[in-house]
């Protein structure tokens, strides 16, 4: 009876700015490590050359996640699970500034990102607690959160590390962490859900769900398209920004909040979602995901212009990703309360890889074709999206 009163009554709006500051301190936990690579690495005596290492093992701990851990939402009740992983990530968090050697460093790397799921059960978990007719508020209110974490977290540990080294992010992060795991234990509403298969029958269903689901498929491929273009403009743009227009550190910092504005895309779509206008509006957001990149080359002379046009684009881009990233969470929620968990887990993961592979090409693009390549590459990627857009026959 608890779960079903959950599902149908209103959300509470101080859960839904709970869920939202949770999930955004959870998922900064992703993105601390990648501005703090050189003095990290240079600490734990991690050769240079390797230095990437620790974002990668990041990530790979954060894919499993999603594919091993997010799926038990489906079969564990929601707000155990979700301290769960939460107590791996302060372990994590607590390890690595303790770090004096690389392998140690990079398995508390890894750990931090395997933890760090626990934002993705509580998306679904907010659609849950979700009416219908208000879900994509909801989970547009929460996604501006979790949003707002991945913006700030990178300007955060750089600004931390300027003044304390870069333990004390960590070191930070892991007291805020705990604090958040109390507070959820004790305040959330429990989600029991009501499992007809065990772990390996979960586990195996999610090739299937992918196949034959053709709105999580469509709007997963649609995300890992904009996602590798965000992953690849966020990976080269403090590269260019150093070189060509001369930026300190704390330069690329302030460029980095600018990205911020961009969230305000997520609620606005989310409750233009409940509306019905899923479709058009992923039109828009992936349109608006190439002109941002096609902005950077209005004026190339290196001049205030010419960075106020960069601030621009990342506005604009940022604004495409976390707003079509609302409507397909709206979308694939929609599918059924029994497989949310899964699906969400399938979702990121396919995105997810999305912006590893748009970093990867980004990184390997800069080197040896500068801007000019990596931005036609980044383009390359929600024009992808638009051409797969115009198959799709149904909302």
């Amino acid at each position: 009876m608890n779960n079903v009163r959950t599902e149908t009554k209103k959300v509470p709006n101080w859960i839904t700015f709970l869920l939202a500051i949770a999930c955004g301190v959870i998922v900064a936990n992703l993105y601390y490590a990648q501005p703090l690579v050189g003095p990290s690495s240079a600490d734990t005596h991690l050769p240079l050359a390797s230095a990437g290492l620790i974002v990668t093992l990041t990530q790979i701990g954060y894919v499993f996640g999603l594919l091993l851990i997010v799926p038990l939402s489906d079969l564990i009740e929601n707000r155990r699970l979700v301290v769960s992983a939460l107590a791996v990530v302060i372990c994590a968090l607590v390890a690595a500034p303790l770090a004096n050697n690389a392998l140690f460093f990079l398995a508390a790397a890894m750990f931090i990102g395997l933890g760090s799921v626990a934002a993705q059960i509580l998306v679904p978990y907010a659609a849950h607690l979700a009416t219908e007719e208000r879900r994509g508020q909801v989970v547009g209110n929460v996604m501006s959160g979790l949003l707002l974490g991945i913006m700030l977290a990178r300007p955060i540990a750089s600004f931390i590390t300027d003044l304390w080294g870069w333990r004390a992010v960590f070191t930070l992060s892991a007291a805020i962490t705990a604090i958040l795991a109390v507070l959820l234990a004790l305040v959330l509403p429990e989600r029991k859900p009501s499992p007809t298969m065990n772990y390996g029958e979960l586990l195996s269903s999610l090739w299937s769900l992918f196949k034959t689901k053709a709105v999580l498929r469509r709007r997963s491929l649609y995300q890992a398209c904009l996602f590798g273009a965000f992953s690849l403009f966020w990976t080269v743009i403090p590269l260019w920004l150093a070189s060509d227009f001369h930026l300190s550190q704390q330069g690329i910092a302030l460029f980095a909040l600018a990205g911020v504005a961009g969230t305000i895309a997520a609620p606005i779509a989310g409750r233009l979602a409940d509306k019905g206008w899923t479709k058009i509006l992923t039109g828009v957001a992936i349109v608006i995901a190439a002109l941002s990149f096609l902005l950077t080359h209005i004026f190339e002379d290196h001049s205030t212009i010419s960075l106020a046009m960069l601030v621009v684009a990342a506005i604009t881009l940022d604004m495409a990703v976390s707003g079509n990233l609302v409507l397909s969470q709206r979308a694939i929620y929609s599918l059924g309360s029994e497989i949310r968990g899964r699906v969400n887990g399938i979702f990121m993961a396919v995105f997810f890889i999305g912006g590893a592979i748009g970093s990867a090409l980004g990184g390997w693009a800069y080197a040896y074709g500068g801007w000019m390549l990596a931005s036609i590459l980044g383009l390359s990627m929600p024009v992808a999206a638009l051409l797969y857009y115009f198959t799709e026959k149904n909302n």
